[in-house]
C-alpha cells in the first residue's frame, strides 16, 4: 500500500529550511523499536483509525500530551478526508487539519489542501501550540454544496470553501498520528490525544460518534482507546456517553493513563 497522504510534498521545503544539520545521536535512540511501510511509504508510520463508514467530514479535539521529540522529518496528528489516488478518476485529492511538529521548532496547527492536478498547499494556522493546549478541529462538507469542503478551527472557519470535484459520497474520514523520519534512522517520539471524535450524519453537521473501521498501528506505535471504555474496563458514569476518544503515541514513551 502506498502512503495515505503526501504530507512532505508541501512541508518538505519547510523541513529543509528549518533543519539542515545532521541529527544528533540521541535521535537514534529506540530506532530499532519503530517501523514504517506497513501503512505507507518507507519512512512513514501511522497510529490511528479510518472511519467504518463513508461520511461528509470529521471532527476531533486534538491535544499533544507531551513535547514531541523530532530528530528528523516530522510528527503530526490530523483528521481529514481523501488521499493519493482517492479522486473519482484516480487523481490525488485530500483535505486535512491537525498538529505538526518539526525538528527544533514549536508545534503548529496547520491545514493541507490537495486539489486535482495541483501541488498540495500547506497552511500554517496557529504557531507555538503548547502541551495540553486543546483545539477543536473539523473538516466538513458544506450544507447544500456537495463536493465543497471547509476546515474549521475552534468553531470558526479556518479556510474559504474548497471545491474537490467528485469527492461527494466517496471518502471514509481518518483520524491518525503520523511520523516521517526524513530519510534517516531517526525514531520520532510523540503523544497525541484525539477526543470527541465524530462524523456528520449529513452535509453541514448533525454530528454522531465516530465508529472506527481500519486501524493504523505501525511497529513501535500504539493506539489506546479512551472512550467509550474498551470491553472489560470500568468508566465513570459522567464519561460514559462521551464521544470516541483515543491516544496515539510512541510505544516506548506512552501518554499518561487517564
Amino acid at each position: 500500500m502506498k502512503r495515505w497522504w503526501a504530507f512532505p510534498v508541501s512541508i518538505g521545503a519547510l523541513v529543509a529550511a528549518i533543519w539542515l544539520s545532521p541529527f544528533q545521536a540521541s535521535a537514534l535512540a529506540g530506532a530499532a523499536a519503530c517501523g514504517s511501510g506497513t501503512h505507507g511509504s518507507p519512512g512513514y508510520a501511522y497510529a490511528g483509525h479510518a472511519s467504518a463508514r463513508v461520511a461528509s467530514g470529521i471532527r476531533a479535539t486534538l491535544t499533544q500530551v507531551r513535547v514531541p521529540s523530532v530528530g528528523a522529518g516530522h510528527a503530526a496528528a490530523w483528521i481529514g478526508v481523501g488521499g493519493p489516488g482517492a479522486g473519482r478518476n484516480g487523481e490525488s485529492m485530500w483535505l486535512q487539519v491537525g498538529l505538526a511538529a518539526l525538528p527544533r521548532t514549536p508545534s503548529m496547527l496547520y491545514a493541507e489542501i490537495a486539489r486535482s492536478g495541483r501541488e498540495p498547499v500547506f497552511l500554517p494556522l496557529v504557531q507555538n501550540v503548547a502541551v495540553g493546549e486543546r483545539h477543536r478541529l473539523a473538516v466538513l462538507e458544506l450544507k447544500g454544496r456537495p463536493g465543497v469542503w471547509r476546515v474549521w478551527l475552534d468553531g470558526q472557519p479556518a479556510t474559504d470553501p474548497i471545491a474537490l470535484e467528485g469527492s461527494h459520497g466517496r471518502w471514509k474520514p481518518i483520524a491518525t498520528a503520523e511520523t516521517w523520519n526524513g530519510g534517516t534512522a531517526a525514531c520520532n517520539r510523540f503523544g497525541f490525544r484525539f477526543e470527541r471524535v465524530g462524523v456528520p450524519q449529513s452535509l453541514g453537521g448533525s454530528w454522531r460518534t465516530f465508529e472506527p473501521g481500519f486501524t493504523f498501528r505501525d511497529r513501535g506505535f500504539v493506539v489506546r482507546q479512551l472512550r467509550p471504555a474498551p470491553a472489560g474496563h470500568r468508566m465513570r458514569a459522567s464519561n460514559r456517553h462521551d464521544a470516541y476518544a483515543f491516544d496515539a503515541a510512541s510505544a516506548w514513551d506512552r501518554p499518561p493513563s487517564r
